[in-house]
């Protein structure tokens, strides 16, 4: 379950991701459809939807590695079109695929990436340890990645990212390949850096993985559809607490197609 209320360190008024109307396409196609939202720091929030729904180029938009087609963002006080060397200096970032070298060890990948990052020796040898402890790793520095199960992976991706400490961390279909004995332990690393101030974007289409973010918003088609907290969807779109994520998903997706038609770029 969630930490309570006031274990968590969101803070209300400072924004760390603020996204008005960004809108991406590829040729004719709309990726991202004229999206509008923002994260509190602190705070988990999670990207829900099918396939294709828009949760990954969102994302590598976010994280300075595409740009938008129109529309505005900042990651921090940094805007995502013009700053984002200095927007990769304050993120994490992990995909949904294992990305590390299989041939290296669980510190030699945990080494390399903190020269990626930049930091000291000093300041790698301060931070390995904690990372190592936070995932879970320690004793497995000298295992080399490709003898690592799926769940071990994942650990040594979200160590990676978090070496240098980033404000943000951005986690894109983290537990995609992992069985959900490994997802619950991963959720509950992601719970511990939100109570220690970092904030956690991560998409899913894993609907009851999602339940345990702070707010969520559902993608359909490149649109935001719905947002706001579990128990908010819940009431909103069924009217009972007792329903799932799933129950939400598709009556929100049906209230959605029951709008009149919009023009592209439209709310």
């Amino acid at each position: 379950m969630p930490l309570k209320d006031k274990e968590q360190k969101i803070t209300q008024n400072i924004y760390s991701v603020s996204v008005e109307n960004l809108t991406k396409r590829f040729g004719r196609f709309t990726a991202v459809n004229n999206i509008s939202f923002k994260v509190r720091q602190g705070e988990i929030f999670g990207f829900l939807g099918p396939n294709g729904a828009g949760k990954s180029t969102t994302i590598r938009i976010l994280c300075g590695i595409q740009k938008p087609t129109s529309g505005q963002a900042r990651i921090g006080s940094f805007d995502v079109g013009t700053q984002s060397e200095d927007i990769k200096r304050i993120i994490g970032y992990m995909s949904q695929k294992f990305t590390l070298y299989p041939d290296l060890t669980v510190e030699e990948n945990i080494s390399f990436y903190g020269g990626i990052h930049l930091l000291s020796r000093e300041s790698l040898i301060t931070r390995r340890k904690p990372v190592l402890k936070l995932s879970g790793l320690t004793g497995k520095e000298q295992t080399k990645a490709r003898d690592l199960s799926g769940g071990w992976k994942q650990r040594l991706s979200l160590a990676c990212a978090i070496l240098h400490e980033p404000q943000i961390l951005f986690l894109d279909e983290p537990t995609a390949s992992v069985d959900p004995s490994a997802r619950r332990d991963f959720w509950d690393l992601i719970y511990l850096l939100s109570a220690k101030g970092t904030t956690v974007f991560v998409t899913s289409h894993y609907m009851d993985e999602v339940e345990r973010a702070h707010r969520l918003a559902i993608l359909f088609e490149g649109r935001i559809i719905t947002i706001g907290s579990p128990a908010e969807l819940k009431k909103r779109h069924t009217g009972s607490m007792d329903a799932s994520l799933e129950d939400v998903f598709i009556t929100a997706v049906e209230e959605q197609r029951s709008l009149p038609s919009q023009q592209e770029g439209a709310p």
